[in-house]
């Protein structure tokens, strides 16, 4: 029955990774793909958030894996990054190409990490 809730969330994660990206990557007006970094740097912040956030949470499993696998897991989009970034390197912009994959690698990892500390912080105890 999991897999239900993962269609689900895969289903929103799409259409919202989809005006995303086109929102992004309209403002931009640049061949660079400000849209796909840009969803997989948030979608890995909110993924680093949402593990931590989740397993302290009193939710059910089918809750977890319709944010996690689902949402998050559809929202983020490394087989297009991966696709781009051979395009780039096709057409010979090994700069751009090199820049979009470190950016992309190290921005993600930044986002999990920020994720995860923001969560950690507001689940401390106040008083």
């Amino acid at each position: 029955m999991g897999w239900l809730y993962v269609a689900a969330g895969g289903a929103l994660g799409a259409i919202l990774r989809f005006a995303v990206s086109g929102w992004v990557q309209d403002l931009s007006a640049s061949t660079f793909p400000w849209g796909t970094m840009t969803v997989n740097v948030l979608g890995s912040l909110l993924l680093g958030f949402a593990v931590v956030w989740l397993q302290s949470a009193v939710t059910s499993a089918e809750v977890r894996v319709f944010a996690t696998i689902g949402l998050l897991g559809a929202f983020t989009t490394f087989s297009t990054f991966t696709y781009e970034t051979a395009a780039l390197l096709r057409d010979g912009e090994w700069w751009t190409a090199g820049g979009y994959m470190f950016g992309s690698l190290a921005a993600g990892l930044l986002g999990v990490m920020l994720g995860i500390g923001l969560a950690g912080y507001m689940l401390l105890p106040r008083g």
